[in-house]
């Protein structure tokens, strides 16, 4: 049997869930007609065949998450025609068999023992659940406890629960959790908190523009925030080019699409840039290298509610800035009250390669753009 192994769909992406089979076993199937649907945690991705020929073997049900370079597909070895330059780059090729452990999150692709043939997700649910695993009846392939096992216990130990609905995390909710846990562990953020005084903007200024705006000129004027941080090798870099992430909310969870050389973009480009990404994001159509390179973020959560936060910065990045919702204000002008406009700033940095001064200073750059001085 000819073995088709997962390829990198992203860029260096460890692993993708299955969200849909577009065949079944014993199907004949061309070069690059699409096998399966993927979810990474850029986008949902099908990947296509790189042979001719008949399946024998599919690695994997709806759900379950396959390692990079895990078999996903097997085929009859007779007869295959091969591709070698198929969309998703040449496939290696292997002639070894699957075992349980290629279907493992988090995990080096080992093979299972008794102490951990355990689906990741079951051993979330059972942690988050308080299930002792060890009373957990296995009902997968070779000792295989599946989520569906921890369920059942769960749901004979609840029968007087008030909980509705249990679900686990899928897709980009699954790698927005995992990120916080990554960003938690490794990253120490400090917060600091100011108003923009904005009642010289007009009225009807595009301030999520006029934010990045800041963000670039603040860069240029503080360029510590602008890097990435190794905290293994304690190496900071300093980047040349503004690539900023923007913060983008939708019902499957949160996406972080990146607005490249932001400091070379117009006013105009960079609401093109917004709209685009917001109606890609509605669509699940983003490119995976629209999700790639930030070197800094913005989260415009005042769109929905809020003044002020404590954004999470996502490796290995070093700053993230928050704008909460504008509001109006008696501000006080030469010794006299005035109506006036504030706008809610938050920075988290950090604070191992960013510091204080540097934080500061960039976050006036920031209000001072906005205020016009």
């Amino acid at each position: 049997m000819k073995i088709f192994h997962l390829p990198d769909l992203g860029e260096g992406l460890a692993e993708a869930e299955i969200r849909e089979w577009y065949v079944k076993v014993g199907d004949v199937v061309t070069v690059d007609q699409p096998l399966v649907s993927m979810e990474t945690a850029k986008a949902v991705v099908d990947v296509p065949s790189p042979y001719a020929g008949k399946i024998a073997q599919l690695f994997g049900k709806d759900n379950d998450i396959i390692q990079t370079n895990a078999p996903l597909v097997g085929f009859e070895s007779d007869k295959i025609k091969q591709d070698e330059g198929s969309v998703v780059g040449k496939l290696e090729k292997s002639e070894s068999k699957w075992d349980d452990g290629d279907v493992i999150i988090g995990q080096a692709k080992t093979k299972l023992t008794e102490v951990n043939k355990i689906m990741p997700a079951a051993r979330v649910l059972a942690k988050e659940m308080n299930i002792d695993l060890a009373l957990v009846v296995p009902t997968g392939p070779q000792g295989l406890i599946t989520v569906g096992d921890v369920k059942k216990l769960l749901l004979e130990r609840s029968s007087t629960s008030t909980a509705k609905h249990t679900e686990t995390l899928h897709g980009v909710r699954r790698v927005m959790a995992q990120a916080m846990v990554q960003s938690s562990q490794e990253i120490v953020p400090v917060t600091i908190f100011e108003d923009a005084d904005i009642t010289s903007l007009p009225a009807n200024v595009d301030l999520t523009v006029e934010l990045l705006k800041a963000i670039v000129t603040a860069a240029k004027a503080e360029p510590a925030l602008n890097a990435w941080f190794d905290g293994k090798t304690l190496e900071r870099t300093l980047m040349d080019k503004i690539n900023i992430g923007l913060a983008v909310d939708s019902k499957e969870g949160l996406f972080v699409p990146v607005i490249k050389e932001a400091e070379k973009c117009s006013h105009e480009e960079l609401r093109k840039y917004i709209e685009d990404y917001k109606h890609a994001v509605a669509n699940r159509s983003i490119a995976p290298s629209n999700m790639q390179g930030a070197t800094i973020t913005l989260s415009n959560f005042g769109m929905i509610a809020g003044r002020y936060a404590t954004p999470i910065i996502l490796p290995p990045t070093v700053a993230i800035i928050a704008c909460g919702r504008t509001r109006e204000a008696a501000l006080c002008r030469k010794g006299k009250l005035i109506a006036g406009r504030i706008m809610p700033l938050s920075l988290t940095f950090d604070h191992r390669a960013v510091t204080g001064g540097e934080a500061t200073r960039f976050l006036k750059e920031i209000i001072r753009y906005l205020e016009k001085e």
